[in-house]
């Protein structure tokens, strides 16, 4: 488990990351939803946004963990009040439906309060040492092409566009995609 104190304007957050339960997938699913609507707003359609359900986004949180055959890995990070302050899930690179000798980030949200506290550097972080502890050669993500700040924030960790581009659809509209990767061994 990782430990991080950081100081933040204007407060300190310590948090403790481990893998998420079937428990935390209120929080989590909150937090996706809310990480979309702050995220995306001016990218997705505010139609959709505004429609994204919490409780069935925890729905779906929980069949996915308990049908999991265990390659997808789910963490969270605990505050030191218990309340959760991100989430990330990563797993083996999807090249379509094949899965290939790289990993791949596939999700990783903060609550909107959280963003700038160090949260998601610590769960990047700590999903690229555990990729590359694996032997894992790379580490793959998607992000929407317009979102600039998600994008700085991968560049700042080693992550760099590839130059591949994927349409993504949401709501019968088309938001491209980008792809980053980030070289960890060899």
């Amino acid at each position: 488990m990782t430990h991080l104190t950081r100081a933040s304007a204007p407060a300190r957050v310590r948090i403790r990351i481990r893998p998420m339960t079937a428990d935390d997938s209120d929080e989590v699913a909150a937090m996706r939803v809310r990480g979309w609507q702050h995220a995306y707003r001016g990218m997705i359609p505010q139609a959709y946004l505004d429609t994204m359900d919490v409780a069935a986004e925890a729905g779906k949180q929980r069949e996915r963990l308990a049908a999991g055959d265990g390659s997808v890995v789910n963490l969270v990070a605990e505050a030191a009040d218990g309340t959760l302050a991100g989430w990330a899930a990563y797993g083996p690179y999807r090249d379509g439906e094949v899965r290939t000798g790289d990993g791949e980030l596939y999700a990783l949200y903060l609550p909107p309060e959280r963003i700038g506290q160090g949260v998601g550097r610590a769960l990047l972080t700590e999903v690229t040492d555990r990729c590359a502890a694996a032997g894992l050669p790379r580490v793959f993500l998607w992000v929407l092409e317009q979102n600039t700040r998600a994008r700085r924030f991968y560049e700042a960790a080693g992550f760099a566009a590839d130059g591949t581009r994927e349409p993504f659809e949401v709501a019968d509209v088309e938001v491209p995609e980008v792809r980053y990767v980030r070289t960890l061994t060899g």
